[in-house]
């Protein structure tokens, strides 16, 4: 019987230490994101800075690339959150 107490007790510590590490991967994820986003934007000022003919498809690609960051960074803090609650 205690063998079994003993088992429960490191399978709760260890659904804890899940629950944590859930929760600190998705708020890494959402911090990894904003500073993509944020060298993405500066980068396209920078460039439309340089090249001011260029700024129409500058924009466009910043868009894109900013989108697709805020994808991977969408995945990843729901894949956190559902290591919280699952």
């Amino acid at each position: 019987m205690e063998l079994l107490t003993v088992m429960m007790q490191a399978a709760e510590s260890a659904s804890g230490l899940a629950k944590a590490g859930g929760a600190v991967g998705a708020g890494i994820a959402a911090i990894a994101a904003g500073i993509g986003v944020g060298n993405i934007g500066k980068s396209a000022l920078e460039s439309i800075a340089r090249q001011p003919e260029a700024a129409n498809e500058i924009r466009a690609n910043m868009i894109l690339a900013a989108a697709l960051v805020e994808g991977v960074a969408l995945f990843g803090v729901i894949a956190g959150l559902l290591a919280v609650v699952l």
